[in-house]
């Protein structure tokens, strides 16, 4: 009976993988190509933005004087893909030198890609339009508290993080601190190393409405005519000596996210008015 050479197979389906990883890789740090990209992504998802909804943009005097590296953006979150979309509308509408407004979308003809964002790989690596999506500048990361839709505890993977370093020194990067749609949910610690280990400049934005407008993952619409929101806050005063926790409060307070706000927010409310 013949006897099939395992070893051989798996070698070549590894090196498949690599391969395919690489070019990615090579991709989404090709102007040329994420160019391109944030054409097509820009200009499907424009008229779900601003036409079908109702988008209103808040604080972009805050971004014209940053430098083109060591900028950290951190963020609520609230769907998949809309939100980083809507950023990048926004960085190449300020680019074309457009205030809180993005008017009509000819600056995609020349966007603003210096610009990356951190994301799940699992969700990345889920259909071919997150696929396409992920060579405009996603950061692929494994999530160390949950994987495949269970809860799971694994280490802090340092190559992950290293990633982002290299990518921090060179351009912008957005960051969702909290790694999930769940409002008021805790924040990860890697994002207070991350600004600990590059003492960047950490840009707080707090967005409202996505969760609204669109499904989970950010691609279908559920209510039409919603008010979508996002303000850039001024750049957080912050002491890089302290312990990362400290880091991460102060964190989670500038995007509106600590139990602070959580106390003042309408659901909250309503629990003591049923009392």
């Amino acid at each position: 009976m013949h006897q099939f050479n395992f070893i051989p197979y798996i070698a070549h389906h590894l090196q498949s993988k690599l391969s395919e990883m690489t070019l990615v890789e090579r991709l989404k740090n090709i102007r040329v190509v994420r160019s391109l990209v944030y054409g097509i992504v820009g200009a499907a998802s424009y008229r779900g933005l601003t036409m079908f909804n109702k988008l209103r943009i808040e604080g972009t005097e805050h971004l014209r004087d940053l430098p083109r590296n060591n900028v950290l953006f951190v963020s609520n979150h609230q769907t998949y893909f809309a939100d980083v979309i809507t950023f990048l509308h926004i960085f190449c509408a300020v680019k074309w030198r457009k205030e809180n407004r993005l008017g009509i979308p000819y600056y995609l003809l020349n966007p603003f890609t210096n610009v990356y964002f951190v994301a799940a790989k699992e969700t990345m690596d889920g259909s071919w339009v997150s696929r396409l999506f992920k060579m405009g500048g996603a950061l692929t990361v494994k999530r160390t508290w949950r994987a495949e839709g269970k809860d799971v505890h694994r280490e802090r993977d340092e190559s992950d993080t290293q990633k982002i370093d290299q990518t921090l020194s060179k351009s912008w990067v957005i960051t969702f601190p909290q790694g999930t749609t769940k409002p008021f949910a805790p924040g990860r610690k890697g994002t207070a190393h991350i600004i600990k280990n590059n003492q960047p400049i950490v840009v707080p934005v707090v967005i409202n409405g996505f969760w609204r407008a669109f499904n989970k993952k950010g691609l279908a619409f559920k209510k039409r005519g919603s008010q979508l929101t996002v303000r850039f806050k001024e750049p957080m005063v912050i002491d890089y000596t302290l312990p990362v926790d400290e880091i991460l409060e102060q964190v989670m307070e500038a995007i509106e996210q600590s139990k602070n706000y959580m106390m003042k927010g309408k659901h909250h409310l309503m629990n003591i008015m049923d009392k």
